[in-house]
């Protein structure tokens, strides 16, 4: 048996849901004592010498090098006749943002942040330029952790004004039409009564005036005090009209406005305490209203400011019966509709009464963004994705419908050789569940392929089809890749979603323990060949079906996941996710999340037989406290009874989303698959 670093436990026992519920690594969750860092050390360092003697790491990182390491350029944004873009190199561990003046200006270097730390510990956030395309405001990340400095480039001295805004966590920048400030949220900093867990409610919407000192910033929309809500705002392109959106998870929002252009201006209510998400998006005084209440897949309003009562909507697209509404937009004096049907994307536009136009003709089974360019102007770019095609963009005409290839990825591997297919199988109560089986054409269903189950299932997430370097990887080598599309997604709407949110969330689990159900019975693999993985609320996903199922699979990627369910509301962002999967401290929500927290049930459990797991954790995730990642892989270690590892990996200069250096994403990826081919074959 595998020899662990030293993890000692406490006699911790709390009363939960009628339950005593033991919690002997809760020292863990203190990150900031020494005892908690020199045990992180070692767990890493154990991870990673174990990991470096997998067979055949070597030549998959070589590979996935290969895939990587890319030259490509994003579709540009256009201000004033100034276009603002990005550009991967194959030589850069970053991507860098250009512009140039008109169509065939030079392109001119905006931000390099290969060039911004020594270590690359410094990151882009994002970018937000000023209407008349002269300035520049972008969000700086350190460590690729949700928290950012936002500062102000101006183009035309080449240089950083004196602006830093501190507190701009997940937020952007909205100019004002004279480009001379924005808007914005701004997050306090943790003290006194601002708490980690109670932060989100402390949000404000501010104004920041180009020059002024932070202190001086206008709050325009104070804070809501509620830390299961999030703030967030901006103005019209016009200027005429300012918004602010409280979010109550990913069920409802509240949307008020006033009238910019008026210093004294009220605010205003479109719609608050309706349990349902709204978004809106203006152009020429209308408000474009985009919304489930009543319609589950969505549809459209049109809402005149001057009446904003909700009885005086105007409903200009109706709910489709049998494909969801992803995203409605105004481009071009149109409105461009992207729709999933199945999982895969539609595009359609309609004039801004809602009249059809034309539908975009999209390969099958492949993902869109919609068409991304300016109210106002014909000319916008479409970017398409499928299992098999790496991004192609097209530029189109919105009146015409005439569309021309503007870029492409060009990848080295045999795009013939890969086969997308996409299939549909009962889950355990019956409902009708669709996934996709991606694999090398010369794949035979005799039971032995080595196979990745991938999923999510949660915060109205949708998984659609798009290209992956690491899955040709995983293909070429003779592995299945599936992925289907579970409840708590919103592939087929609201309802989807809310099937699979707070006590309803055991139908995500049976789901994609269906699923592979599935793929064994088709024989795309076997029990012995199969894994599983997932990230965030998919490392909930794995840990949860692990936990229920042990036996169901022969190794996990359980990637910076949620694990303790009744104390994770009390770290990182949690609060703001109560109102998707409830609280422990509520009587009525207890009883189900004792029921599935993979932490409680692997105490209880007692030893016994687990999967190869690979917990991947990030050193500085300042969303999902990887405090849950060492709690269960402590327990692993522990009760482990098969000669399979649990190993902890943590990411150094990572966030949530990972690191993002191109090496260190070569590294973790290749690390993933050469564990999972080693334990599968």
């Amino acid at each position: 048996m595998t020899s662990y670093p030293h993890t000692r436990d406490e006699a911790i026992v709390d009363s939960i849901a009628g339950h005593d519920v033991r919690d002997p690594y809760r020292w863990l969750e203190d990150e900031a004592s020494a005892e908690v860092q020199h045990w992180m050390d070692a767990q890493d360092a154990h991870a990673r010498a174990a990991l470096a003697a997998v067979p055949g790491l070597d030549a998959i990182a070589a590979r996935i090098r290969e895939l990587f390491y890319f030259d490509a350029i994003g579709a540009p944004s256009h201000y004033q006749g100034r276009y603002f873009y990005t550009r991967k190199h194959a030589d850069k561990e970053k991507t860098i943002v250009y512009y140039r003046d008109g169509d065939n200006g030079a392109e001119t270097l905006l931000f390099d942040p290969n060039e911004w730390s020594s270590d690359g510990s410094a990151g882009l956030g994002g970018y937000w330029p000023s209407h008349d395309g002269t300035r520049v405001a972008y969000s700086v990340k350190e460590h690729n952790s949700d928290e950012t400095v936002t500062r102000v480039f101006d183009i035309a001295t080449r240089a950083n004004l004196a602006d830093e805004l501190t507190g701009t966590k997940y937020s952007g920048a909205s100019w004002g039409r004279d480009g001379t400030g924005f808007y914005y949220t701004y997050v306090p900093p943790i003290g006194g009564d601002v708490t980690v867990a109670e932060r989100p409610g402390f949000a404000e919407l501010r104004y920041h005036a180009i020059g002024a000192a932070q202190a001086a910033d206008v709050v325009v929309r104070g804070a809501t005090r509620d830390p299961q809500s999030f703030l967030g705002g901006g103005i019209s392109r016009d200027g005429h009209w300012l918004m602010a959106q409280v979010q109550h998870g990913w069920s409802s929002s509240d949307v008020y406005f006033r009238d910019a252009r008026h210093a004294d201006s009220e605010w205003r209510t479109l719609v608050a305490g309706v349990d349902a998400n709204v978004s809106v998006q203006i152009w020429r005084d209308v408000f474009y209203v985009t919304t489930d209440d009543g319609a589950p897949r969505n549809r459209v309003f049109a809402v005149d400011p001057a009446t904003p009562a909700r009885a005086d909507w105007r409903e200009i697209v109706a709910e489709s019966p049998d494909a969801t509404l992803e995203s409605a937009s105004v481009v071009g004096e149109h409105l461009v509709l992207t729709y999933l049907r199945d999982a895969a994307s539609e595009l359609e536009i309609r004039t801004l009464a809602g009249a059809p136009v034309r539908t975009v003709a999209l390969p099958p089974l492949g993902s869109t963004g919609g068409i991304h360019g300016n109210e106002d102007e014909d000319t916008g770019y479409l970017a398409y994705t499928s299992f098999t095609e790496p991004s192609v963009i097209h530029e189109i005409s919105i009146a015409t419908g005439a569309a021309r290839e503007w870029a492409r990825v060009n990848l080295p591997f045999a795009r013939a050789d890969l086969v997308a297919e996409q299939v549909f199988f009962p889950s355990a109560d019956g409902t009708r569940i669709s996934m996709f089986v991606i694999h090398h054409r010369d794949a035979v269903r005799d039971g032995t392929n080595p196979t990745i189950l991938y999923g999510y299932g949660g915060f109205n997430v949708n998984l659609t089809p798009g290209f992956a370097g690491s899955r040709v990887a995983w293909l070429e080598r003779g592995g299945v890749y599936a992925i289907p599309n579970l409840r708590g997604g919103g592939e087929y709407g609201e309802a989807w979603h809310r099937a699979g949110m707070l006590d309803r969330k055991q139908n995500v689990f049976d789901d994609f323990i269906a699923a592979a159900d599935y793929l064994v019975r088709e024989r795309w693999t076997s029990p012995r060949h199969l894994a599983i993985s997932g990230g965030s609320n998919g490392g909930l996903l794995v840990g949860a079906v692990m936990a229920q199922r042990p036996e169901l699979c022969r190794a996990v990627i359980c990637a910076v996941p949620l694990l303790d369910m009744l104390r994770y509301d009390k770290f990182g962002s949690g609060k703001t996710w109560v109102p998707e999967y409830g609280s422990a401290d509520d009587p009525a929500q207890a009883p189900y999340l004792w029921a599935y927290s993979p932490y409680r049930i692997a105490i209880d459990a007692g030893t016994r037989a687990y999967p190869a797991v690979l917990f991947d954790s990030a050193d500085h995730d300042d969303r999902v406290d990887p405090m849950h990642a060492r709690k269960l892989a402590a327990v692993l270690q522990r009760q482990q009874t098969a000669d399979l590892p649990i190993l902890l990996r943590i990411e150094r200069n990572a966030g949530h989303g990972g690191a993002d250096l191109v090496k260190q994403q070569v590294d973790r990826v290749a690390t993933q698959l050469a564990f999972l081919l080693h334990y599968l074959r």
